[in-house]
This record gives C-alpha cells, sequence and structure tokens, in this order.
C-alpha cells in the first residue's frame, strides 16, 4: 500500500509522517505529479496561509493534479479547507473539490479555536472503532459550516464541520496526527480500513 503525502511547502509533514511510522507505514513524500498519482493513498496536510498555499500549488501544476486524483485523498486542516471552492482567508480560491465556502469563525471570544474538541455525528468508515463524542485536537481561524457532504462535527460557540467526505475525497478539520490513539486509528483506517 503506497501512500504519499503531498509536499508543496505548506504541511506540517514531520507530525504526519512520525504518525503514519508509530502505524508501521512508510509515506513517500512528494510533489512530484507521476509519484502522486501512483500512490494508494494520498494524505493533503497543510498548515499556514491559504492564499499563499495556493500560490505554491498553482506554480507547481498541484491546483491541476490533485482534483483529478481517483484514489482515497485525505487533506487535513488547511488541506481539507482548500480542497472547497473558496475561503474567506484573502478571499482565496481554493480547488473546488467540495463546493463549499470556508468561512472565518467570528461567534467565539478566542480564535484560533485551538485545543481539544469533541466531534460527533461520525458518518462514515474513516471513524470505525472511534467513539462518538471523542475528543481531537484543533488549530484553526476558519471553518466549514456544516453541510451535506459533512460526515463529523464539532461545536465551537456554532456546529461546523469537523469532517467531510465527497467521493474519494476526504477532509478533517482537525488534525489527526496530533489527536492520540483515536487520531491514529482515523489514520489506519483511511489506509488499511474500508473508508466508504
Amino acid at each position: 500500500m503506497k501512500t504519499v503525502i503531498i509536499d508543496y511547502g505548506a504541511g506540517n509533514l514531520f507530525s504526519v509522517q512520525t504518525a503514519l511510522h508509530r502505524l508501521g507505514v512508510r509515506p513517500v513524500v512528494s510533489c512530484d505529479g507521476r509519484e502522486i498519482r501512483s500512490a494508494d493513498r494520498i494524505i493533503f496536510p497543510g498548515v499556514g496561509q491559504a492564499s499563499a498555499a495556493m500560490e505554491r500549488l498553482r506554480s507547481s501544476g498541484l491546483d491541476r493534479i490533485i482534483p483529478s486524483l481517483e484514489q482515497p485523498v485525505l487533506g487535513i486542516c488547511l488541506g481539507m479547507q482548500l480542497l472547497c471552492a473558496f475561503t474567506e482567508e484573502e478571499e482565496t480560491c481554493g480547488l473546488g473539490v467540495f463546493p463549499l465556502q470556508v468561512e472565518k469563525i467570528r461567534e467565539a471570544e478566542k480564535v484560533p479555536h485551538m485545543g481539544w474538541n469533541r466531534i460527533s455525528g461520525l458518518q462514515s468508515g474513516l471513524f470505525e472503532g472511534v467513539a462518538e463524542s471523542e475528543w481531537m485536537y484543533f488549530v484553526h481561524s476558519y471553518c466549514v459550516p456544516d453541510n451535506a457532504y459533512t460526515i463529523a462535527r464539532c461545536d465551537y460557540h456554532r456546529p461546523f464541520a469537523a469532517a467531510i467526505r465527497r467521493e474519494n475525497f476526504y477532509g478533517c478539520q482537525f488534525h489527526p496526527e496530533k489527536s492520540s490513539r483515536s487520531g491514529e486509528r482515523i489514520l489506519w483506517n483511511f489506509i488499511y480500513g474500508k473508508i466508504a
């Protein structure tokens, strides 16, 4: 099972690699389109600024490659947001895999939403073996409102999508690689499980 982590200069690569190593997975880290297309599973991580990240994706051609992928793809944090059509962060157009808009968190006194919070309404094999209302680790100032593609929810002064799915594309707003055993179980499910 070949797993590729997309390296576009905006990913939390070390944490993701470390979590996968604990599962016995030795991922390939690459920005090469042929390497990415040859993978069985693809992880699209991200931290940082959406507009700068999209510029790096465009300059490398990954903005065309990623939406065309047919194998399972997991976007994490900013990676999930960039899979959407648009983000309010610097009015940035995303990859358009999900026809969704990412909105700034406005209701909360503390932004970013940082730390542990519960997820609920789990609706995918991605969460096999993960308890309802399990704790996950979040760090974000923007979120996707609850929508038809939601497969897990979180509440931080209002409900939002903690995870989404459209066909072979999955996204987690939280960081499974930083979410202890339950987060590692999600990564295990993505790589080895029946995630449909």
